[in-house]
């Protein structure tokens, strides 16, 4: 039995897909089970509920071997720290998941070892802390950047021609697509072989600066997109404004300078995965802004 949290989001579903039909036995963790297609209700066992409830937690892994991890963002008006988020969200589930002898695949930050302070990050290496002291067995894929994260800026570079963050144009931004974070779950999930505890990088084959990104954007879409570097104080405002607290964009605002200062260099990395940058624009942020 393979227990799948965060079914409709973007890593989640594609997991699902990846895992129906393969023969193995698939429950998921949902809130509402009617935003689930339909196919995932008739050939998954669906558990409703909250991943972080104790009590769904202990009913989802019943008679479960694999149990996929990942914590959904915090809520945008969220004044609770995040590490509070991350470790509150996974208690139950690490500890349920270890005394059941349930292995965990779970998804978390590259950087690990960095010295500093990484607001959003912090909180996730904290959560693996926590997981990692229960001794259940784990798999941590460490990520990047996500491409994905582009896609957010589908209406600028449709309208306007650029993209901005506050990510430093001219530092390579190592990054991941999620198919590939999907692909390396979905893979360990149905492996009954592996046993310990263990992280993995999971990294896409390019090193991109933000500005080199913008002209491979610009080759894919057929027209020119630049790239617009924020300063870190207006970024962590512009959050503010849009209804961010202000704990929380502080801790945004830490995980995006943390970035600038290296952070994914911290932990030792190759580049593992597929799916370059060129190939993710052409697949998805092409018919994402095709107007």
């Amino acid at each position: 039995m393979i227990v799948i949290t965060t079914p409709t989001g973007d890593i989640g579903r594609q997991i699902l897909d990846r895992l129906l039909g393969s023969g193995e036995a698939v429950r998921v963790i949902a809130r509402d089970s009617s935003h689930l297609p339909d196919h995932v209700r008739t050939q998954a066992d669906v558990v409703e509920g909250s991943h972080a409830d104790p009590i769904t937690i202990a009913k989802a892994l019943q008679d479960a071997d694999q149990l996929f991890w990942l914590v959904p963002p915090a809520d945008f008006q969220d004044a609770k720290p995040a590490r509070s988020h991350y470790l509150d969200f996974t208690r139950a589930a690490a500890r349920e998941a270890a005394s059941r002898n349930v292995r965990m695949v779970h998804v978390t930050s590259l950087g690990y070892g960095y010295g500093g302070e990484a607001g959003l990050l912090s909180a996730a290496f904290g959560m693996d802390e926590l997981i990692e002291s229960t001794g259940v067995q784990y798999r941590a894929l460490a990520v990047p950047f996500f491409m994905e994260n582009i896609l957010r800026q589908a209406q600028p570079i449709t309208q306007q021609g650029v993209f901005s963050m506050a990510n430093t144009a001219d530092r390579p931004l190592p990054t991941v697509a999620t198919r590939d974070v999907a692909a390396a779950a979905a893979a360990l999930l149905l492996d009954t072989t592996w046993s310990g505890q263990a992280r993995i990088p999971l990294v896409g084959p390019d090193n991109l600066t933000p500005d080199a990104m913008a002209g491979i954007i610009s080759e894919t879409l057929g027209r020119p997109v630049r790239y617009e570097q924020v300063p870190l104080s207006g970024f962590q405002a512009r959050l503010v404004q849009l209804g961010a607290s202000p704990s929380l964009a502080r801790e945004w605002a830490g995980m995006v300078d943390a970035q600038n200062n290296g952070i994914y260099d911290a932990e030792p990395h190759g580049a593992v995965c597929a799916t370059g940058f060129r190939d993710w624009c052409r697949n998805v942020l092409k018919p994402a802004v095709r107007t």
